[in-house]
């Protein structure tokens, strides 16, 4: 194997150029996925008083919801222990999948950079670097399609979870004649949409990156050795 000689330059190459933007859309992608915190509020008004109690439920990645309780100050209100109710669903799945293959993505990106500018000769004298390396981009695209729509329809049951129709579904707040409830607020989950668009923009990035790293395995240009040898052979007298 050559010794490691940094060299630049396949950094302003579109092959190499492209996979920096990768890197940096994979970084954006499990980011604003894992690190989301969420809360959500509701209003607790008991018959017998006028006063409002506020119970809250927090929730995060990797969106369990149905791990998450209820808390409230004090624990009991309207005699109601409100740690023994949880949120609906389980979408850990979906989030787990996403999350994983982006830091495996980012992880990959890094190898690749490592090897462009250091054994970019080395990669360009192989026959099997390159093919490697595009089949792998081939993988990575249709994962990326495949991990961003399963959380993109994840992330919409999770909204449809913690909005509104959360209230119907809790047990204390069906009983009008003890207690009201009153849906009061949860997180912006902006950045979770984020995540969605950097899922998509990663596929489309993989997709323009596969162009390029065709153009370097011998699907695209026979080795120099073939073309030499084809051409370096004169045909035979009387042809």
């Amino acid at each position: 194997m050559s010794a490691f000689q940094l060299n630049l330059n396949p950094l302003k190459e579109p092959l190499g150029f492209i996979k920096v933007l990768e890197w940096i859309a994979s970084i954006f992608a499990f980011a604003t996925c894992g690190g989301f915190k969420g809360k959500i509020e509701i209003l607790v008004t008991c018959l017998k008083s006028t006063e409002n109690k506020t119970v809250t439920a927090t929730f995060g990645y990797p969106f369990r919801l149905n791990q998450e309780s209820f808390q409230s100050s004090p624990v009991n209100i309207c005699d109601v222990n409100w740690k023994n109710f949880v949120l609906i669903g389980d979408f850990s799945s979906s989030a787990q999948f996403y999350v994983t293959f982006a830091v495996f993505v980012f992880l990959y990106c890094i190898a690749a950079l490592l090897l462009y500018v250091g054994y970019m000769n080395l990669y360009r004298d192989s026959r099997k670097l390159p093919m490697i390396d595009f089949i792998v981009t081939l993988v990575a695209t249709f994962l990326w399609l495949v991990s961003t729509s399963a959380w993109a329809k994840a992330l919409t049951d999770i909204k449809l979870a913690t909005g509104p129709s959360i209230v119907e579904e809790l047990l204390p707040c069906s009983k009008p004649s003890k207690l009201t409830c009153h849906y009061a607020s949860v997180t912006s989950m902006g950045s979770l949409n984020v995540s969605v668009i950097f899922g998509f923009l990663n596929m489309i990035l993989w997709v323009g990156n596969a162009w390029f790293v065709y153009k370097e395995t011998s699907l695209h240009s026979p080795s120099n050795t073939s073309a030499h040898g084809q051409g370096g052979i004169p045909p035979p007298a009387g042809m």
